[in-house]
């Protein structure tokens, strides 16, 4: 299992990484991104060995506006056929959050969700 993680905040990238490795109990590769621009960059250099899943975070560098950076994001992702079969997964503290995840086609995970690590792995275990 390859597991890309993009957010801005290191305190959430090292929650993200934690719970993934609790659920998967440690048989995942781990790649991390601290913005949408480097969460592409990792992208190109895995383009022969896709990610299984890509958990994004919505706000992060103001470049793209008026779209979230995690949106640019996702429609990049939506170039590559490489990446046709990779489950997207947006956590995030924007209040759109679930209509942003439907214009997309992906899967959501409110950030206040996860305060309580049990039903965060639950809700990641069910995506």
């Amino acid at each position: 299992m390859k597991i890309l993680i993009v957010d801005d905040s290191e305190k959430w990238v090292k929650y993200h990484e934690s719970a993934v490795r609790e659920i998967f109990e440690n048989k995942v590769t781990i790649e991390t991104a601290n913005s949408a621009k480097q969460g592409v960059e990792r992208l190109l250099t895995s383009i022969d060995e896709p990610f299984d899943f890509i958990l994004t975070d919505m706000q992060m560098e103001p470049d793209f506006l008026p779209l979230y950076a995690g949106e640019w994001f996702i429609k990049q992702i939506k170039f590559f056929n490489e990446y046709k079969n990779s489950k997207i997964i947006i956590i995030s503290a924007a209040s759109n959050i679930k209509q942003i995840a439907q214009n997309y086609g992906t899967e959501y995970i409110p950030k206040y969700m996860c305060s309580d690590i049990n039903s965060y792995c639950n809700k990641l275990l069910k995506i």
